[in-house]
């Protein structure tokens, strides 16, 4: 048994970029062995960072991890540098012999050693990641909504703007332009590097479950690209007659009028009857704008997993709501170096955290604050779920809404 409790499996390595297939093959067969579209293959081999990628190696690959380079939108709207780990995957024929936790723990300390305080990544099962301390930060809803029976109310200003169907690949650089404007404004929005706005085009038939192919519908006003919705419709008929359903991939608008003119668009198709939505923000307008949210049959689903790998630094990089002066005893046995006391000073015009030795107010693991770093989730739920001890009377009370931020974060796509 090794020190990084692999037995007789070397320890992690960056692969060469001549090994991707190979490396890639096998992330692929841990999830299960369906190969993907040749399109979505080729893209992920240009957005790969190869330099960032981990992979162990027993006679064949036998585990995967990638770290995209992303800059996260915070509280406050500065964007901070973040890991998006990827692609982790481990043979079923190397379970529970370490080689996940080495991977994680040479991942962590790579991300340290690049000077970017936080680490994020979707999981596709939550219970791995907790003990690596990464906390559910974000939540997204999906949605079945039944356009015959649910009423859509719109702002003022909604017939002032001006929808025309567009080739995705054609109004691509526009319709990226918008959402580089949104990035600021949302806590958990990614700001891309080049390649990653070809995302969205993805387009394999296979893909479409009986859909059309990608559709796209810009919003204009004086001539500016203000918004735009990409989708398929998925045709189908019912007893009493067309019942199709329009099934949304992405959403974007600079402004109310511009968001309900979408909304009211996709409403509207001819022959269809639903509205699909996936992954979509939790406090988004169009639940106010509908006359029945139950026929719209909602459900919230955990998405963005945040894990602060320098507490000090990620802590400092966001404002805070309300002023806020507390000390956090932090709990952090994947990576110590954040493990003591941290002393938090700010408010929405900026913040220091550095380590102190005066008495604690509150307890958390770094997990915890993970959960609560884009404002999403609340210090004081997290105590009443017996995971946040309050040491000093009041100090949650002070520490919780400074947390907090007006615009819900929200992962705009996965990685």
């Amino acid at each position: 048994m090794g020190d990084n409790g692999v037995d007789r499996v070397n320890g992690p390595r960056v692969p060469r970029r001549d090994e991707w297939d190979d490396w890639y093959g096998s992330l692929v067969r841990a999830f299960g062995g369906v190969p993907e579209p040749d399109e979505e293959r080729e893209l992920f081999r240009e957005l790969t960072e190869v330099d960032r990628s981990l992979g162990v190696w027993d006679g064949g690959w036998v585990g995967t991890a990638g770290a995209f380079t992303f800059g996260l939108t915070v509280p406050g709207g500065a964007s901070v540098r973040a890991a998006g780990v990827t692609m982790v995957g481990v043979a079923a024929t190397h379970r529970r012999r370490g080689v996940l936790t080495s991977m994680m723990r040479r991942q962590l300390d790579d991300v340290r050693s690049w000077g970017e305080p936080l680490a994020v990544l979707t999981a596709s099962e939550p219970a791995i990641y907790g003990r690596f301390g990464y906390g559910a930060a974000t939540f997204h809803v999906n949605a079945e909504i039944d356009t015959g029976r649910t009423g859509l109310s719109v702002p003022p200003g909604t017939d002032g703007v001006r929808l025309r169907y567009a080739a995705p690949a054609e109004v691509l650089d526009a319709c990226e332009a918008v959402y580089a404007r949104l990035v600021p404004g949302r806590p958990g929005m990614l700001a891309r590097r080049p390649g990653w706005e070809r995302l969205g085009l993805l387009d394999p038939e296979s893909r479409r479950d009986g859909a059309s192919p990608l559709q796209c519908v810009v919003a204009e006003r004086d001539g500016e690209t203000v918004g735009y919705a990409r989708f398929r419709v998925k045709p189908d008929w019912g007893p009493g007659g067309p019942d199709g359903s329009v099934v949304v991939s992405a959403l974007a608008a600079l402004d109310p009028a511009a968001d309900a003119a979408l909304w009211r668009f996709l409403f509207g198709v001819d022959l269809t009857s639903t509205v699909v939505v996936r992954g979509r923000p939790v406090d988004e307008a169009w639940q106010y704008m509908v006359s029945d949210i139950r026929r719209c049959r909602p459900e919230v689903r955990d998405s963005l997993y945040v894990r602060l790998v320098d507490v000090g630094a990620a802590l400092q990089a966001r404002t805070y709501r309300t002023p806020v002066d507390v000390v956090f005893e932090v709990e952090d046995a994947f990576c110590p170096w954040n493990t003591g006391r941290w002393r938090l000073s700010g408010d929405a015009k900026g913040a220091s955290c550095e380590r102190t030795e005066v008495a604690a107010d509150l307890v958390l693991s770094v997990r915890e604050l993970g959960a609560a770093y884009l404002g999403g989730v609340s210090l004081t739920a997290l105590a009443a779920a017996g995971r946040v001890g309050e040491l000093r009377r009041g100090a949650l009370a002070e520490a919780s809404p400074a947390f907090g931020s007006d615009a819900a974060p929200w992962l705009p796509h996965g990685f």
